[in-house]
C-alpha cells in the first residue's frame, strides 16, 4: 500500500475484529531461535513487519510459513547467527534476536537497528543488561558482534523499563546458568505474552508484567503452539477514530485491562466505553472535550497512543497539552496535521493543541506506523479528501486496515 485516500464525515458503526498484537508476535518469532523443531503461532496479523521477521528467520536457516493467521516456524538444528543489514534496517524490533542467539548459539552478529523514523532509541540498555549475564560485544562496520561462552544468571537493574531490553534479557536468561532477577522491568502485556510463550517452552519466568521478573535458567527448551494476544494499539486506533467521527463500535477480542489508562482518558473526553462479551464496546458523541496527556511506560499512556490522541484532540473542545516523555523527535506528524488545519504548536517534547471546529482534507505523508494511523484517524473526521502518501508504513502494523474501516462505514481506498 503506497497511498491511502480517506473521505471524511461519516460516523463509524459496527464491529471490528482486532488482530493479534504486532509487538508480541515479532518477539515470539524471535524466541523460536531458542529451540529446535516446529513452532505454531496463531492469531498472527498479516502485516509487513511479520513478513520481515519471517525473512530474517529464513536468513538464519528456518522454514517459515503463514497460512491465514497461523504461522509455523521450523527451526533446524543449526542456524546462521546473523541478522543482516537490509532486514534489521527496515525494522528495529529485529534487535531482539540478539538475546536468544547468544543464549542458544553463543554468537550473534546483528546490524544496528533502523525502522521507524522518529529519533534515537538507545540499544545500550540491551547491551549493558546482556553484558551482566556474561556476553561481550564489539561494534564494527555497522554491526553488533556479540559472543558468550556461557551466560550466568545475576541481578540486573534496568536504567529504564525498556520493553526491548527486558525482552532480550528474558530470552537470554532462560538458558543461562542459575537465577536472573530483572528489576525495573517493563510491564507491557506483550512482555507477559512472551513470558507465557517461554514458560510453555519449558522456561521458568515468574513475575512478568510486574516490575521485578525472576528467571530460573533451564538446560533445554522445546517448540510450542501459542495464540497471540490481541493488539491493544490497533484497538486504540479504532477508539480514537470513533472519537473523531462519532458513532458506536464493538472491538472484537480487545481486552479492556490492556488499555485502562487510555479508556480513562477517552472517558474524560466524553466517550463511553465498557467491557463487552466479545471485547470492548465504545460510543462517542459528535464532539469531545480536551484533556492533557503524557506518554509514560505501561500502564501509562503508551508513546504509540500519543499520535492517535493528538489527532483526536485536534478537533476536541478546548486546549490540551500532549507531553512526549519516551522518544524525542516523535512530533513530526504534527506538521501534517497542521496542513489539515489543526492548531498545534510544538516546543521540545510538548505539543499545545487548540481544538478546531473541523479539519479539512489535504495531501499528507506518513513518517512511521502510528503517524500514518493518526493521519488516517484525523482524515476520517475531516471535510473532503485526504491522501496519505508513504502509506506502506501503515501496512507495517495494521492487518486489513482499509477493509476494516470500510466495514464500519468509512469511505476509504488504497493502492
Amino acid at each position: 500500500m503506497k497511498r491511502m485516500a480517506v473521505r471524511g464525515g461519516a460516523p463509524l458503526s459496527g464491529r471490528v475484529p482486532i488482530s493479534g498484537a504486532k509487538n508480541s508476535v515479532l518477539k515470539l518469532m524471535a524466541a523460536t531461535v531458542l529451540a529446535e523443531g516446529r513452532f505454531t503461532i496463531r492469531n498472527v496479523p498479516d502485516i509487513t513487519d511479520v513478513r520481515l521477521m519471517a525473512e530474517l528467520l529464513r536468513a538464519m536457516g528456518c522454514d517459515v510459513a503463514l497460512d491465514d493467521d497461523v504461522l509455523t516456524v521450523d527451526r533446524p538444528a543449526e542456524i546462521v547467527p546473523e541478522a543482516p543489514y537490509e532486514l534489521v534496517e527496515a525494522m528495529r524490533a529485529s534487535i531482539v534476536v540478539l538475546g536468544p542467539l547468544l543464549a542458544r548459539v553463543g554468537h550473534a552478529r546483528v546490524s544496528l537497528p533502523g525502522g521507524d523514523d522518529f529519533g534515537q532509541r538507545p540499544i545500550d540498555w540491551h547491551l549493558d543488561a546482556l553484558r551482566r549475564l556474561g556476553a561481550e560485544f564489539r561494534t564494527e562496520h555497522g554491526y553488533i558482534d556479540g559472543r558468550a561462552e556461557r551466560l550466568v544468571g545475576t541481578r540486573i537493574v534496568l536504567e529504564y523499563p525498556s520493553v526491548g531490553a527486558t525482552e532480550n534479557v528474558l530470552m537470554a536468561a532462560v538458558l543461562a546458568e542459575g537465577t536472573t532477577t530483572v528489576e525495573n522491568a517493563a510491564k507491557e502485556p506483550e512482555l507477559a505474552d512472551l513470558a507465557a510463550f517461554l514458560n510453555r517452552m519449558g522456561a521458568s519466568v515468574i513475575g512478568a508484567g510486574g516490575s521485578t521478573v525472576t528467571i530460573e535458567g533451564v538446560e533445554r527448551l522445546h517448540p510450542v503452539d501459542h495464540t497471540v494476544i490481541p493488539d491493544r494499539l490497533e484497538a486504540a486506533t479504532f477508539l480514537t477514530a470513533l472519537a473523531v467521527t462519532g458513532g458506536e463500535l464493538v472491538l472484537e477480542a480487545a481486552r479492556p485491562a490492556h488499555m485502562d489508562m487510555l479508556m480513562t482518558k477517552l472517558g474524560d473526553m466524553g466517550m463511553r466505553t465498557s467491557s463487552h462479551p466479545d471485547g470492548v464496546w465504545a460510543a462517542a458523541p459528535e464532539r469531545l472535550r480536551a484533556v492533557d496527556i503524557n506518554s509514560l511506560p505501561y500502564p501509562g499512556i503508551a508513546t504509540d497512543y500519543l499520535p492517535l490522541m493528538v489527532a483526536a484532540l485536534a478537533v476536541a473542545d478546548g486546549a490540551s497539552i500532549a507531553t512526549e516523555n519516551i522518544f524525542g523527535g516523535r512530533f513530526r506528524y504534527v506538521d501534517e496535521l497542521v496542513r489539515m488545519g489543526a492548531d498545534i504548536r510544538v516546543e521540545h517534547h510538548y505539543a499545545v493543541i487548540r481544538g478546531v471546529e473541523r479539519l479539512s482534507g489535504a495531501p499528507v505523508r506518513a513518517h512511521d506506523i502510528r503517524a500514518g494511523a493518526a493521519l488516517a484517524v484525523a482524515a476520517l473526521g475531516a471535510e473532503g479528501e485526504t491522501v496519505i502518501s508513504d502509506a506502506e508504513h501503515i501496512a507495517r502494523g495494521y492487518d486489513r486496515f482499509v477493509e476494516k474501516l470500510r466495514a464500519v462505514g468509512a469511505d476509504v481506498d488504497a493502492d
